[in-house]
C-alpha cells in the first residue's frame, strides 16, 4: 500500500527533492564515458595512419630515392604541446604551394645547378651557390643574382604568413682584410645585404633576419676544392610565422 507522505514522517522534502541528482549523475557518467570513446577511436586512427606513413618512408629509405622529400613524411607525437596531425598536413599542403611557386619562378628561371630547394625539420630551404650572388671575398650582391631576390620578393607577398632567415656561409679558408677580417664578418655582411635588399623592395623588416655563420656550419667537410665551394652558400629558410604570444 502506497504511503502518504503528508501522514509519514519518514519522508522528508530533502529526500523527495534530491531524486533529480541521480538521474543527473547518471547523465554526467554517460557523457564522459561517450567522450572517452570518442577519443579512444580517434587515437586508435591516428596510430594507425602514423604506422602507415612509417612503413612508407622505410620503404623510401631502402630504395634511397626521394632522399630530399623525406621531411614531408616526419609526423610529430601527438602530445598536448605538440601540432596537431590536421594543422601538420594543413601546413605541409602550404608547404607543396610554396615549393611549387619557387620550383615555378626561380629554380626553372634561373641557373638550376646554383639553386637548390627542399625541405629540413619543416622549413623550406632555398639553398644558392655563394659565387651565384656574391663576388668573391665581397658582400657586394652580383648584378646577375637580383631577378632571383625579385621572384623571391614575389613569392614572399603572396605568402605573408610565413618569414624569410637569410643565413649566410663560408668555407674554412682564413680571409683577413681591412673591410672583414674574418669569415664571421664576412658571411654576416653577406647576409645582411641580401635583407636590405628585400627591405627595401617592400617586404616588412619583421619578416626577416639575417645570420652570418662563417665556417661553422659545412654541409660536406672543408677537405676539397669542390667541398669548400659547397660550403660558400647562402640559405634562406621560409618558415611558418609563429604568434610570440
Amino acid at each position: 500500500m502506497k504511503r502518504d507522505r503528508r501522514s509519514d514522517p519518514l519522508i522528508s522534502d530533502a529526500e523527495e527533492g534530491a531524486g533529480w541528482l541521480m538521474t543527473y549523475a547518471d547523465l554526467v557518467t554517460l557523457l564522459l564515458v561517450f567522450f572517452v570513446l570518442l577519443y579512444s577511436i580517434s587515437s586508435t586512427e591516428q596510430k594507425r595512419f602514423l604506422s602507415e606513413v612509417a612503413a612508407v618512408k622505410s620503404q623510401i629509405e631502402a630504395s634511397g630515392l626521394l632522399s630530399d622529400a623525406m621531411d614531408l613524411f616526419e609526423f610529430p607525437t601527438y602530445g598536448s604541446d605538440q601540432i596537431p596531425l590536421e594543422h601538420r598536413i594543413g601546413l605541409q599542403s602550404r608547404q607543396e604551394a610554396i615549393i611549387r611557386d619557387i620550383n615555378k619562378n626561380i629554380t626553372q628561371n634561373h641557373d638550376n645547378n646554383e639553386i637548390k630547394t627542399f625541405v629540413h625539420m619543416g622549413k623550406i630551404v632555398i639553398r644558392i651557390d655563394g659565387r651565384y650572388v656574391f663576388k668573391p671575398g665581397s658582400a657586394q650582391l652580383n648584378i646577375g643574382f637580383i631577378p632571383v631576390l625579385r621572384d623571391l620578393e614575389k613569392i614572399m607577398n603572396r605568402f605573408p604568413d610565413y618569414i624569410l632567415n637569410i643565413k649566410g656561409h663560408t668555407d674554412d679558408v682564413f680571409i683577413s682584410s681591412v673591410k672583414y677580417p674574418s669569415n664571421w664578418e664576412l658571411s654576416s655582411a653577406r647576409a645582411t645585404e641580401v635583407l636590405k635588399y628585400m627591405i627595401q623592395s617592400g617586404i616588412a623588416p619583421e619578416r626577416l633576419t639575417a645570420t652570418g655563420y662563417g665556417s661553422t656550419q659545412p654541409i660536406v667537410p672543408n677537405n676539397s676544392t669542390e667541398n669548400r665551394t659547397k660550403n660558400r652558400r647562402v640559405d634562406f629558410i621560409l618558415e611558418k610565422e609563429t604568434s610570440q604570444f
